[in-house]
């Protein structure tokens, strides 16, 4: 029985590759060069460290649907519209590739996956890889004028509500724009520390939380992608109240040194519980609803 399971694995498997491994290797020769120039540019910055993050998440989500979507398209006939999608991802990736417009180049990958599906399987693949492909939207890196007009306005909002806090913990605080006064030291609030691309990065987890759960209520599913954009505020301000209560009891070099990267990691814990938390009260709030109704029907 064993062996015939292990037959029977193996030959799917060959099969597997037998019918992508063109495709597999197309993309491979096309994207290897923008993913390693990436990791060793851009997604070594603390602004976009999340993009390989983002990147294997993705590449998990579709080899998690991958049977169901192979299953469900048994049959599908192709569709044709996905050779224009395909062209025009090639010229993205010409032009961003030759002229460094990385979203021309990371936006071409989206857009080859897509044509690909439907080239293969149909539009029943897509449908059921829209997540995947609809999360990697998250890696791509905006302009930097459109993220600097949002980011100032974010930065003076989480300075605002972190030097009230710990005004009212009296702490020894004041503020002059986005630059933080405690005691002896001053900490400027940076774009990495409060700025859209890291709301943004939060907003990525989110949902992905919702796409792992996958509730059934669409009041439970709208309500918290909603609410992820304070929760998302609220995990910025406690990562700067904790980079300024190290720096005021540790000094400048704890700050500014391995705790400041432990910071980051409370970033993403706090959001996480946030959101776990907000989920959580929401599922209570839905269970105990309909009981309150009945209560009112019945008296």
């Amino acid at each position: 029985m064993f062996s015939f399971l292990l037959n029977k694995n193996q030959d799917t498997a060959n099969s597997f590759l037998a019918e992508w491994w063109p495709i597999l290797f197309g993309l491979c020769l096309l994207y290897i060069p923008t993913f390693y120039t990436l990791l060793n540019g851009l997604w070594s910055t603390e602004e976009q460290a999340h993009g390989p993050i983002i990147l294997s998440l993705s590449i998990w989500l579709f080899f998690r649907q991958w049977k169901k979507m192979i299953m469900e398209s048994e049959g599908e006939s192709a569709v044709s519209f996905g050779w224009l999608i395909f062209i025009l991802a090639l010229i993205l990736y010409i032009i961003g590739r030759s002229q460094q417009i990385l979203i021309f180049e990371m936006g071409s990958f989206i857009l080859v996956l897509i044509s690909v599906l439907l080239i293969k399987l149909g539009s029943r693949a897509l449908k059921i890889m829209w997540f995947p492909l609809f999360f990697l939207i998250f890696m791509i890196p905006l302009p930097g004028q459109f993220v600097s007009l949002f980011t100032m306005p974010m930065k003076m909002a989480v300075s605002y509500v972190a030097e009230h806090i710990l005004f009212w913990a009296n702490y020894p605080i004041a503020r002059n724009g986005v630059i933080l006064q405690i005691g002896q030291y001053q900490l400027l609030v940076a774009d990495a520390c409060a700025g859209l691309q890291t709301l943004l990065t939060l907003e990525a987890l989110g949902l992905f939380y919702l796409n792992l759960i996958h509730h059934t209520s669409v009041f439970r599913n709208v309500t918290l992608a909603i609410l992820i954009i304070p929760i998302s505020f609220t995990a910025n301000v406690i990562r700067v109240i904790t980079l300024t209560l190290i720096t005021y009891h540790y000094g400048d070099a704890a700050g500014q040194g391995f705790l400041h990267e432990f910071a980051g990691i409370i970033l993403f814990l706090s959001a996480l519980v946030l959101i776990i938390a907000v989920d959580t009260l929401l599922q209570y709030l839905i269970k105990t609803r309909p009981m309150k109704l009945l209560k009112t029907s019945v008296g």
